[in-house]
């Protein structure tokens, strides 16, 4: 066969492209310059092996990215693993109460938190009002017909709080006369609802929980949502006083929905031994299904502490004292909670 004839149509360009062929030939001292862009990727040889020359001028491989995330999982694996262990050999403090911070902050708080955030996705304001040391006293409005504001309450202290402090909650009888529940709430700090555990917390430093409404605020009828009940003889506002410490008044809103409790099975609730026995739009009605609480969007918020250390030790004996002071917390309460209303722009959103 006759050889071709090529005849080029630019010689500048010509020249150009036989140096570009001549920059790949291995051995080239032209061959460890980058390769120009829009070339085609130089295939293997039959060998396997791709010329040295020609991967030079590439791009490096990239490795596997092992950092933040891989890390991230062998630390968590690590924790678990040591959590186990310290569990099974019983290597973990339980303070006079009961309260064993290491389960709330490890397991508690991780199942309670995605119900706070992405449930109720729970807004937290004037959290700067509780202190970041020291003894303190939250007060706050109770409803919702299952208790579970306090433990978002418990979670919102903790997980908004620059000090991430803990908030010890003061419960009801009924709560330490149910098997499981009793264990769980003494585990999560909570104590019993008396002066004497009160006062003792509060000398520690802790801060306090309490909700004065009780079974009267929590198991109120839909009809009288965010109308405070009545707040006791004042004992809260007493302990505050022998402590020295502030009271911090604390507004919620979006409990009241999550069951609306249109009724009450009084003889039911009496035979069963409960304060109540509520009937909702799904409850019983949709057994089990209506035991799930309606996706509310809840505000939280803390008004501006009220101290108690400038008054003298015999103040706590002072019966006209504890009932301004109640009264001023309760209204102060009171008046957020119509102010968080009227700002809210829809039960849900």
């Amino acid at each position: 066969m006759a050889d071709a004839k090529v005849i080029p149509f630019d010689d500048d360009r010509s020249r150009s492209g036989a140096a570009r062929r001549r920059s790949v030939l291995p051995g080239s001292a032209r061959g460890q310059a980058p390769a120009a862009a829009g070339t085609a990727p130089v295939s293997a040889l039959p060998g396997g092996q791709v010329p040295e020359a020609a991967t030079q001028g590439a791009a490096p491989p990239q490795e596997p990215l092992e950092g933040s995330r891989s890390e991230g999982w062998d630390r968590r694996i690590a924790g678990g693993l040591a959590f186990l262990r310290r569990r099974v050999t019983g290597d973990y403090d339980v303070d006079e109460f009961g309260y064993d911070e290491e389960l709330t902050d490890q397991v508690l708080m991780s199942v309670l938190r995605p119900l706070a955030d992405k449930y109720f996705r729970v807004e937290v304001k004037g959290i700067e009002n509780i202190p970041s040391d020291g003894g303190a006293l939250i007060v706050a409005n109770h409803s919702g017909t299952l208790p579970l504001d306090g433990l978002m309450l418990q979670v919102a202290v903790h997980d908004n709080h620059p000090a991430q402090r803990h908030l010890r909650l003061l419960a009801a009888d009924l709560v330490f006369m149910l098997p499981v529940v009793n264990e769980l709430a003494r585990k999560a700090g909570h104590t019993l609802a008396c002066a004497e555990d009160a006062e003792r917390l509060l000398q520690r430093g802790e801060v306090v929980g309490v909700m004065p409404e009780g079974f009267k605020g929590i198991g109120k009828p839909f009809g009288e949502r965010y109308k405070l009940q009545r707040f006791g003889r004042g004992g809260f506002v007493s302990t505050a006083l022998r402590a020295g410490v502030p009271i911090v008044p604390c507004s919620i809103v979006g409990a009241e929905e999550i069951y609306p409790m249109i009724g009450n099975a009084k003889t039911l609730a009496r035979v069963l031994g409960i304060p109540y026995f509520p009937i909702t739009p799904t409850f019983p009605w949709l057994g089990p299904l209506g035991a799930l609480p309606l996706p509310t969007k809840w505000t939280i918020q803390f008004g501006e502490p009220i101290p108690t250390d400038g008054y003298p030790p015999e103040a706590a004996e002072d019966p006209m004292l504890m009932f301004n002071l109640t009264d001023q917390v309760r209204e102060q309460i009171q008046h957020t909670l119509y102010k968080l209303l009227v700002q809210r722009r829809s039960v849900f959103f």
